[in-house]
């Protein structure tokens, strides 16, 4: 089931096995120069269309971390939402996020840990192709009640 929680956020025994959430963003220009400049990564593969070019991808990518950042987007404010804890993650990037690339970040509930207070979440981001660009698992400590 597809959640739209409200800004007070879930807590674990409001959320149920195969719970899902996701958030949509497309990346522009100004976001990979704004996270540059936020950031200090100024690596040509993100900033530089010349030497982008000469890559294996041809030209420029939005920076991995971004794409990371639209899931602490779809964590904090839907699944399970405000006051929840982002513990950790693994990740696994399978394909690049270019400029103009639409970004849809799933967060599934695969697992409730009760006796921690923790929450597993199944990641998966797409593009507007329908490409896995990442996947991966974030272990999340929902609010209290």
């Amino acid at each position: 089931m597809y959640r739209d929680v409200a800004l007070d956020g879930l807590t674990l025994d409001e959320m149920e096995i195969g719970d899902k959430a996701y958030h949509q963003k497309t990346i522009t220009e100004y976001d990979v120069y704004t996270f540059a400049g936020i950031t200090g990564d100024f690596n040509v593969a993100h900033i530089n269309a010349v030497e982008a070019s000469k890559n294996m991808f041809g030209e420029r990518i939005a920076h991995g971390a971004l794409t990371e950042g639209l899931i602490s987007a779809v964590l904090g404010m839907k699944l399970p939402g405000a006051g929840c804890l982002y513990l950790g993650q693994t990740l696994k990037f399978t394909k690049p996020v270019k400029i103009g690339d639409t970004v849809k970040v799933e967060a599934e509930v695969i697992d409730k840990i009760p006796e921690k207070n923790r929450v597993i979440i199944k990641i998966t981001a797409t593009n507007q192709k329908g490409e896995v660009v990442v996947v991966g698992e974030a272990t999340i400590m929902p609010r209290k009640k």
